[in-house]
């Protein structure tokens, strides 16, 4: 008579507190939480852009274009202080804040580029959108009360 279960391996041990077997290791990946300069990096998804340097050099403009979008954004019309538009408004507020987060996210990869990439698309995309270097006197909105901004609205608006 043949006894299948002799040849049987024993079955896992069991965790005592949710009786499952014990899961595989997993395999850490260490994130560096202080700035490393290198185009080896990981920006908001995994494994890009890698270690490829044509996609770090893509990564390091689509965050310059975040950036300088952000600072596009807020400078629109529709998210100032504007009567009767308040859906309006609020889609462009959700759009730059959505942008913003994305942004951050992109900074915490500490990729020393990245970071420069993200101060420098603020710096020019103030410079062209919000700056009144270039802008000369651009006919700015007002608040229902009147006053003049050219950040965003106060709290009285």
């Amino acid at each position: 008579m043949s006894h299948d279960h002799d040849h049987m391996s024993p079955p896992p041990p069991m965790d005592s507190m949710n009786m499952s077997p014990p899961m595989a290791p997993v395999k850490k990946q260490y994130t560096s939480m202080t700035f490393f300069w290198s185009s080896k990096a990981e920006v908001l998804f995994t494994d890009w852009p890698g270690n490829r340097g044509g996609m770090y050099a893509l990564a390091l403009i689509v965050v310059f274009i975040l950036a300088a979008g952000t600072e596009m954004i807020s400078c629109h019309r529709v998210d100032r202080c504007t009567n009767g538009r308040s859906l309006a408004q609020t889609a462009v507020h959700t759009v730059r804040v959505g942008l913003m987060y994305v942004l951050m996210l992109a900074v915490m990869s500490f990729n020393g580029g990245i970071f420069i990439a993200a101060c420098v698309g603020h710096a020019v995309g103030f410079l062209i959108f919000r700056s009144a270097i270039l802008s000369k006197q651009r006919d700015e909105p007002s608040c229902p009360n009147g006053s003049k901004y050219r950040d965003l609205p106060p709290m009285s608006c």
